[in-house]
């Protein structure tokens, strides 16, 4: 078992034969450690045979749950013919490290109002479509996806992306609590990256006003804000719902598949078809991902995980960003905008912001934290206060001996 808070976890990944359509996911998830073989007695396989699977989709196509046969109403599919769904599903919280092909990648939590593995029929598993939010769990998610959050340079097949998918990668994730322990609550989830002789951060991206390169419950208000597609992830419990699982200990799955319900457009096309904020996910053609072709076209298509590490934050052989020896202080400059404030470029704006292009409002610019700000300001693990205080007028308070290790 996985209990993430205060680690970190890194793996290396090949994307390069990973099409449109396809999924190479990596992810973690509350079910029991044994798969429910000590908890029902009918389950006598247990997690070595692949019993006890649930996720934040409280999927129906399992075919044993709970040591009982999915049989009741079980309706073969029509375009697989090695699956269907029954009348339960089953459901618990889900961390998505890694959803990706050579052309999108995202990271989402998925929070729910249980807090194990539960069985579920109806509208208690947010069946679709006319009941999707009002399950256990919180189905999209809070992602970072950066081509649909508008940088679409940062992930892609060939040099011309800050991440070329044709080539391998190491990917660290972190997971920050508000006192550094592993008993304190979670408060933010971070990724980096690094390729060849690089270490590339998770770009920061204007999201609501204010800039953000991570997981945090700022970033999934903002993004919840932005897009209006019904998540619910803050209503579900939010982080607090994913520090719960994580103290209990999570399941790491891998897996690669193709999808027959919306041909993975959610991941690298445009979803939904009908368009509006945050549906462009990437550049693949909305009629790509029928597995029907794709089982065809690109059956020798594969991902490779390998390499993978856990342990105490910087612990895993790959550099971040936790300690400064030198504080960053926010001077005033002479007719430079003030942080958050409209700007000009020949205005400029204070020392350690600069005057970017406005996330969603395209006609003007606005003054943002420099990433070395912001990862600095971050890492000096700020209160509710020192973050209201940042988002109101940009202040910063970095003590004189610099950010804690």
């Amino acid at each position: 078992m996985f209990h993430l808070k205060n680690r970190e976890f890194s793996f290396d990944v090949d994307m390069s034969k990973m099409p449109c359509g396809l999924n190479g996911a990596l992810y973690f998830v509350q079910m029991d450690q044994d798969g429910g073989k000590a908890k029902y007695s009918g389950n006598e396989g247990g997690a070595k045979y692949g019993t006890g699977y649930c996720d934040a989709q409280c999927p129906h196509d399992l075919k044993f749950i709970n040591g009982e046969p999915n049989l009741l109403d079980w309706h073969p599919s029509a375009t697989d013919p090695n699956a269907g769904t029954g009348k339960y599903g089953t459901c618990c919280v889900e961390m998505d490290i890694w959803e990706a092909n050579s052309v999108s990648t995202a990271y989402t939590a998925h929070a729910c109002d249980v807090t194990s593995q539960t069985r579920c029929d109806g509208i208690s598993c947010g069946d679709n479509p006319d009941h999707r939010f009002d399950g256990h769990c919180d189905k999209n998610g809070c992602d970072f996806q950066t081509f649909r959050l508008g940088n679409e340079t940062f992930y892609g097949p060939g040099g011309q992306f800050v991440l070329d998918t044709t080539q391998p990668m190491t990917v660290v994730t972190q997971f920050f609590t508000a006192d550094g322990t592993d008993h304190g609550k979670l408060v933010e989830m971070r990724r980096f990256y690094r390729q060849g002789s690089k270490t590339i951060q998770t770009p920061s991206i204007v999201v609501g006003g204010a800039p953000h390169d991570s997981l945090t419950t700022p970033y999934c208000t903002a993004e919840r804000d932005l897009f209006k597609d019904g998540t619910n992830f803050l209503q579900k419990g939010g982080l607090n719902s994913m520090d719960d699982a994580y103290d209990k200990g999570m399941v790491l799955v891998m897996s690669i598949w193709d999808d027959h319900d919306v041909n993975m457009l959610w991941l690298d096309s445009i979803y939904p078809p009908t368009g509006g904020p945050g549906s462009r996910r990437g550049t693949c053609s909305n009629t790509s991902g029928v597995p029907s072709e794709i089982e065809k076209t690109a059956a020798s298509s594969h991902v490779t995980f390998s390499n993978i590490r856990f342990g105490p934050i910087g612990s895993t052989g790959a550099t971040t960003v936790t300690h400064a020896a030198k504080p960053l202080l926010v001077e005033l400059a002479a007719n430079a905008s003030a942080p958050w404030a409209q700007c000009t470029s020949a205005s400029g704006c204070t020392t350690g912001w600069e005057c970017t292009q406005h996330s969603t409002d395209f006609s003007f610019k606005q003054c943002t934290p420099s990433t070395a700000l912001h990862k600095a300001f971050l890492a000096t693990r700020p209160d509710a206060a020192a973050l209201k205080a940042f988002m109101d007028k940009g202040t910063t308070h970095f003590a004189a001996s610099g950010l804690p290790a």
